[in-house]
């Protein structure tokens, strides 16, 4: 009984094989059943043969992959053990740390322009950092995509309609009059206070992630109140991938100026304006909407993929 469930798991076994052939045998000669269990018996050869192919190069995948973990991880054990016993004693200051901190907060305002010392170390002094942060929101956005977007090409049944899966009327929530009106009176509100924080990000708390978060809330409320087809006529995917290639490669090449630069002790020619003004802290300003505008387009995206399989009208 074991071994035919197993069969059955693995495909080799039918239930109803039997029923089958008890049928077919009423009109079946019994030279003709030969002929038909020869061929069937050729047929299970020769996909067992098939199975045992696909098992060896399993295994033997296997083998290497549990091989190159093990390397890796005893790699990455010995790597940070070494960090560890590099580290100061507990309860011991690291002289180093100190003067790091000393600097941000000493020389943060007259080396960035920003009066926000945070804005200042995030954009500034670990700007690469934050780049990476930004190419990271863009990978998962993309990775997400690759798994959950729907299209007319990967449809795993025939039972399936695109065109009624990403309909507004089937992902359409309660189209309240009042939810309408609210959200009417509040999303302009929503929508200034984002570019606000985005805009103030170096005078005060605020910046680009905190700002686009808010930016990206509002376009999630704006698509829930008035419907999926009036956000798809301004705000489709080739849009969204173009904002967010725009943001990320303008933000690479000006931080690729300003690396450039400091490392051949050259003068960086960006003014950093006035202290407290909108327009101060040299690239700090539009590093921040660069990177406002990558975080809201991937809330929105991340949003909507996970709603409706897909980003805009215009995939």
């Amino acid at each position: 009984m074991s071994s035919r469930f197993h069969k059955w798991l693995t495909g080799d076994y039918d239930v109803m094989e039997k029923v089958y052939d008890i049928a077919e045998a009423r009109d079946m000669t019994r030279e003709q059943m030969k002929k038909k269990n020869k061929e069937a018996k050729e047929k299970l050869d020769r996909r067992r043969e098939v199975q045992r192919a696909a098992q060896a190069r399993t295994r033997g995948f296997y083998h290497i992959y549990i091989g190159i973990a093990i390397v890796s991880c005893i790699t990455l054990v010995g790597v940070l053990l070494f960090c560890i016993a590099n580290l100061p004693r507990y309860g011991v200051e690291n002289p180093r740390t100190v003067e790091v901190v000393k600097r941000y907060v000493e020389k943060g305002l007259e080396e960035t322009g920003a009066v926000n010392v945070v804005a200042g170390l995030i954009l500034d002094y670990r700007a690469f950092d934050t780049l990476g942060e930004s190419h990271v929101l863009f990978t998962a956005l993309v990775c997400v995509m690759v798994l959950l977007r729907l299209d007319q090409k990967n449809m795993t049944s025939r039972d399936e309609d695109y065109y009624l899966i990403t309909s507004d009327k089937y992902y359409r929530i309660n189209q309240d009059p009042i939810i309408r009106t609210v959200c009417f009176v509040l999303l302009p509100g929503i929508l200034i206070f984002g570019i606000y924080i985005l805009l103030n990000g170096q005078n005060g708390p605020g910046g680009g992630f905190s700002g686009g978060t808010v930016m990206g809330t509002a376009l999630i409320i704006f698509a829930e109140a008035f419907g999926w087809k009036t956000v798809d006529k301004f705000f489709s995917k080739k849009r969204l991938m173009i904002i967010t290639f725009i943001s990320l490669g303008f933000y690479a090449f000006a931080k690729g100026y300003v690396f450039f630069t400091g490392s051949n002790h050259m003068e960086n020619i960006i003014p950093k304006g006035t202290p407290g003004a909108i327009l101060s802290g040299g690239l700090i300003l539009p590093l921040d909407i660069a990177v406002g505008m990558v975080v809201a387009c991937t809330m929105f995206g991340f949003y909507s993929l996970f709603m409706r399989g897909t980003i805009g009208g215009n995939d």
